[in-house]
């Protein structure tokens, strides 16, 4: 299935049902009081976490969504029904905004995890909540509700434990590949990538992890340049962050640019443990650089090769101890 992580909906609650203005009438009280009944509540339209989707593709088919409306009250005090409500099933890591205002609604991020994102209207009050000393028979009731109305913009985050950084034709997909099962598009030309890949590392021990292998970046992609937004809106999701420097090109200014478009971003996310994979070192006599690169002690380089295996091992375990690391400073 194509995978899609944006879609617009139009969707509408259902409106509550009208509250009855009935009198009790039965053959040996034909004057009885009043006793209609309320309105059933209108149904919502509700976001529902499922761990077994990856894609919010079907929703971008079915734009403009309304919930079945609450039944309306009737004597002997009886309730309407109320109206069913809608069931949306996300992936996991799905966030819902207000189109219009930008209100962030609230984010799925657990299975079976339920959003309400347009609540169904309330049901009208019958008329025997109207009867008093002075109105012993009111003759009206309340009216229905009606459900919420908006347009909601669904954006999917992609969950995975390392995020791949790079300039296009960087070599994440190809690593992705070495690294687990998964098989994305591979060719030697920049923009191969066109949408998330999600990858599982497996080590012969059984630990494992979760890659994701995102499109890549472009100097101003923050501007939405490029893929832009929709690439470095994943990356909030991943633990820890993987950059990838192609050997052949001018390792510190493309890393510094890197990081440069993840801070105009969202500066926060420098925050996250790093790690940079100098890739394609077998383009390099005796695999080694024309220079040492160093960052800081704490952010490890390693540079590796995917065609060969050059360094793979030593890029494994130390994703898996930077992921460690991570969940540890989470708890």
């Amino acid at each position: 299935m194509r995978f899609a992580d944006y879609a617009k909906i139009y969707i509408t609650a259902g409106k509550g049902g009208d509250g009855s203005a009935h009198f009790r009438r039965e053959k040996y009280v034909p004057k009885g009081g009043p006793d209609g009944g309320d309105g059933g509540t209108g149904g919502s339209i509700i976001l529902k976490g499922n761990a077994q989707l990856n894609t919010i593709l079907d929703l971008r088919y079915k734009k403009y969504i309304k919930a079945k409306p609450g039944e309306n009250g009737s004597g002997s005090r009886s309730t309407g029904k109320d109206g069913e409500s809608i069931i949306l099933n996300v992936p996991l890591g799905t966030v819902a905004f207000d189109a219009e205002t930008r209100e962030r609604l609230g984010e799925i991020t657990d299975d079976e995890q339920e959003l309400i994102i347009a609540k169904g209207g309330k049901g009208g009050l019958g008329n025997w909540h109207f009867k008093s000393s002075t109105n012993q028979t009111p003759q009206f009731a309340q009216e229905g509700k009606p459900g919420e109305e908006r347009v909601v913009e669904l954006e999917l985050k992609l969950i995975a434990d390392v995020g791949l950084v790079g300039f296009p034709n960087a070599g994440k997909s190809t690593l992705l590949s070495a690294l687990s099962h998964a098989k994305p598009k591979i060719a030697d030309y920049p923009f191969t990538t066109l949408e998330p890949n999600l990858g599982v590392v497996k080590f012969s021990d059984y630990r494992s992890f979760v890659m994701a292998d995102i499109p890549g970046i472009i100097e101003e992609a923050h501007q939405g340049k490029g893929l832009g937004i929709q690439f470095l809106r994943h990356i909030e999701r991943n633990n820890v962050l993987l950059f990838m420097v192609s050997s052949d090109t001018d390792i510190e200014y493309e890393y510094k640019a890197l990081v440069a478009e993840l801070e105009a971003y969202r500066k926060d996310l420098l925050d996250k443990p790093r790690v940079l994979a100098i890739t394609k070192m077998d383009l390099k006599q005796g695999f080694k650089l024309d220079k040492e690169f160093h960052i800081d002690d704490e952010i490890p380089v390693i540079p590796i090769s995917s065609a060969t295996g050059h360094g793979i091992d030593e890029l494994r375990e130390k994703l898996w101890e930077k992921i460690q690391h991570a969940k540890q400073a989470d708890t």
